[in-house]
């Protein structure tokens, strides 16, 4: 809350660099959108939807997601759900079930945060984000909406050093449709809607994985997965050989799949 009011009262300095006069400089910015493409995890997890992102998690990215997710910097959402629209569109398109049947109507779900986390930080990051991204989206004429389809049921245990396996065992069964929802999610499957499910980072994607088996048991597919970011190989098996220290990570860098 402190961060979102200096962001008013005093003149911004980016959140990837730190440079005074904007929430995100164009150099950062650039580095958000630089590369939209499929960024799969090796291996995937079963029932990982093809997973796309518009860049690795490092460097500005990093710092601007950290800075959006951990410090407070609500300001920087915009940019984030620009990056991500950016990201979507280019998966949309390469889709070749979206080629094969034309522009339809698409869902972005968010992939729930646990609601100790949520008020801790003063606000849900992956759920602005992915509001964001569909607003820019609709700009450029795609019928687009965000709707929070899924909660977690369940506490799960901090991820920081777990393999893939224990990461996938950690989430299986943390999340379900939001009572009252399911009939919504099944007529939006009989409708032909793309259901494309949102999160800020993707290591393993046991994160993403859990999310589409819970609209999957609704009866809806899930196509696609769009992240802003995707943690590189080295650096999950960083995490691997390194996880005595996961005390000094961040949250975000802990607890993200």
């Amino acid at each position: 809350m402190l961060a979102a009011l200096l962001d008013l009262v005093i003149p911004p300095r980016c959140a990837g660099c730190d440079e005074p006069g904007s929430v995100a400089c164009r150099a950062c910015t650039a580095q958000l959108l630089r590369d939209p493409a499929p960024r799969p995890p090796d291996p995937p997890p079963p029932g990982l939807p093809e997973c796309w992102s518009a860049t690795a998690y490092d460097g500005a990215a990093r710092r601007m997601i950290l800075a959006f997710k951990e410090h407070g910097r609500t300001a920087v959402a915009p940019i984030l759900g620009a990056c991500l629209a950016q990201v979507t569109a280019a998966a949309l398109t390469a889709s070749a079930e979206w080629a094969d049947r034309g522009p339809r109507p698409v869902v972005l779900v968010p992939v729930p945060s646990a609601r100790a986390a949520s008020w801790k930080r003063g606000h849900d990051p992956v759920r602005a984000v992915s509001r964001a991204a569909a607003a820019e989206l609709r700009t450029l004429g795609l019928p687009v909406m965000s709707a929070p389809m899924l909660r977690q049921v369940r506490r799960v245990a901090d991820q920081a050093g777990l393999s893939s396996t224990r990461r996938a065992a950690n989430l299986s069964g943390a999340f379900d449709v939001v009572p009252g929802r399911t009939g919504l999610l099944a007529t939006l499957g009989s409708r032909g809607v793309v259901v494309v499910l949102v999160d800020d980072i993707v290591t393993t994607g046991s994160t993403l994985a859990e999310a589409a088996r819970a609209i999957r048991l609704a009866g809806v597919r899930v196509p696609l997965a769009v992240t802003v970011a995707a943690t590189r190989r080295k650096d999950r098996q960083g995490r691997g050989r390194h996880a005595q220290g996961a005390g000094r990570r961040t949250m975000t860098e802990s607890k993200d799949g």
